[in-house]
């Protein structure tokens, strides 16, 4: 009887498909046990998503641990030939911490690695093989290059200080030009060197494009090696046929610890976020031996399995998704956007409706909870939204800050009683509902403290000893004179920041960026 792939879940469907693809590319598997000795993650936790493994201890004794990674038991274990390259894929459950649940997550990837002598012609293999892995399920997908080279070649051109170029990395990585600036600029970096660094979000797009314009922008040996690398790369590839969903996008930054030269990035339509990661890690395989290099990526199955129909867009018009925060900033920010072509014909507030819509402008807005909008943009319900810089601190949703529309203005600070003097021989006791914000703030700092999770009434913990100070919003510090208290520190700014999903803006690119340039426009006069 002939197997019948389409009866397969696609995880299922799209992993025997891959197999056969990587078996005829001359790829072995790789099989790893479940468990592997802690002490390698130890020795090697800088090159893991994070430090959180689950360890036991086996019945001899050994201190053993559920796997995190699978790439790196590869880099250890691989046997390569000398002057050889070692083509393996392998099919891999990894047990990750879950930020939204609070606990491990078993996670489903299928990937492959080339540990060795990597030279352009397998560095092309392994990004065409990526090319064809997304290809096989069956959906419009975007693949998206780029290389650290070119991003940390600019950071020594502008001479931006190392203590800073984590900040200045996740600030390129969000497309967020505003705190890219600031940044930039508090570092002590020239004007020429904070606008070189803010223009890397617009070198995106075609290939032939976007490497035109980097070129001249190359100041140093690493950036113009980094573009010589790309080019002949999407060159080999053109001649193969496989640029047409081929996208570069030099703000595409990850772990500089990790990753040295080319990073990869593939998104498919209907999914929010990527499905496919990966890139050069040569300071890894160096770890194991010496002069080796390496490039990989990993397919994360488990979001296949959310693969459904998507339902065509009406009258064939590409609708922008809009997560609106119920209230008075909704409203400011509906009337901007009203103003320049994006209202709807039905008012939404004489409605009970949750969705209003205005197919001829391509706008849909969906009314929700301010501090829901993060999370129905990060999960793709919707595509772009509105949201303060204190709700998206907190929730830490993953994705691209747009644009600080300059509505909503306050701050976030710590305050206490009037006579207030810390004492840091003792732990402090802090009061707030900005769980996250503050742990960060004071972890910079290396402050001890207890947190006191509170819902409402903040001001009134220290006033009841409940607490020694608070982190929370101050607008004018009114209620804070009139309880005898007072604003100790200010350490965040606090606006309405203009968001997008990761795997929206890879479809609706077009659509997003021409709103979000008449909002910038309108919040700039």
């Amino acid at each position: 009887m002939e197997l019948d792939l389409n009866m397969l879940r696609p995880q299922e469907r799209i992993s025997l498909q891959a197999r056969l693809l990587f078996e005829r590319s001359g790829f072995r598997q790789y099989h790893m046990g479940r468990f592997e000795e802690y002490g390698l993650y130890q020795e090697n936790r800088r090159f893991l998503a994070s430090d959180q493994v689950i360890t036991f201890t086996d019945l001899d004794g050994r201190l053993l641990a559920l796997k995190p990674d699978v790439t790196l038991s590869i880099a250890k274990n691989a046997q390569v030939e000398e002057g050889g390259c070692g083509r393996y894929y392998y099919a891999e459950n990894v047990y990750r911490p879950s930020q939204e649940s609070h606990t491990f997550r078993e996670i489903s990837q299928m990937g492959l690695e080339c540990i060795g002598a990597v030279d352009g012609a397998v560095t092309a293999q392994a990004v065409s093989l990526a090319v064809q892995s997304l290809a096989l399920t069956g959906r419009d997908f975007v693949l998206e290059l780029s290389h650290m080279g070119f991003v940390t070649g600019l950071f020594d051109a502008v001479g931006a200080p190392e203590a800073v170029r984590p900040k200045l990395l996740t600030c390129i990585r969000d497309r967020n030009t505003h705190e890219l600036q600031k940044t930039a600029e508090a570092a002590g970096l020239s004007r020429q060197g904070a606008e070189a660094l803010c223009r890397l979000p617009a070198l995106a797009g075609d290939w032939e494009m976007v490497l035109a314009e980097a070129e001249p922008l190359a100041l140093n040996a690493p950036m113009g090696g980094a573009v010589q690398e790309l080019r002949k790369l999407c060159q080999t590839l053109a001649e193969q046929g496989q640029t047409e969903h081929l996208r570069l996008d030099l703000s595409l930054a990850n772990d500089m610890e990790y990753y040295n030269g080319l990073v990869l990035q593939g998104y498919l339509t209907g999914l929010p976020q990527a499905v496919l990661k990966g890139g050069r890690y040569d300071p890894l395989a160096e770890q194991f031996r010496p002069g080796a290099r390496a490039i990989g990526f990993a397919l994360y199955l488990d979001e296949l399995n959310r693969l459904t129909e998507t339902a065509s867009e009406d009258n064939g018009r590409v609708m922008l998704n809009v997560a609106l925060p119920k209230g008075r900033l909704g409203d400011k920010v509906y009337n901007l956007l009203a103003g320049v072509g994006y209202g709807c014909p039905e008012n939404y507030s004489d409605t009970r409706k949750l969705v209003v819509e205005n197919q001829e402008a391509g706008i849909r807005y969906f009314l929700v909870k301010p501090s829901d909008v993060a999370i129905y943009v990060e999960h793709g319900a919707a595509d772009i939204g509105i949201v303060g810089k204190d709700i998206l601190a907190e929730s830490g949703a993953d994705v691209y800050e747009l644009l600080d529309t300059g509505l909503g203005k306050c701050r976030m600070c710590v305050a206490g009683p009037a006579d207030f003097t810390d004492d840091p021989g003792r732990t402090l006791r802090v009061a707030t509902k900005f769980v996250n914000i503050a742990k960060a703030y004071y972890a910079a700092q290396g402050r001890d403290i207890d947190i006191i999770k509170l819902n409402g009434s903040i001001e009134l913990a220290p006033i009841l000893g409940l607490s020694d100070v608070i982190v929370d919003i101050v607008e004018t510090g009114t209620t804070l004179k009139e309880n005898n208290l007072k604003v100790l520190t200010e350490f965040m700014p606090i606006s309405a920041r203009f968001i997008a999903n990761r795997a929206g803006y890879q479809f609706k690119r077009r659509e997003i960026e021409t709103l979000l340039g008449k909002l910038t426009e309108v919040t700039e006069r």
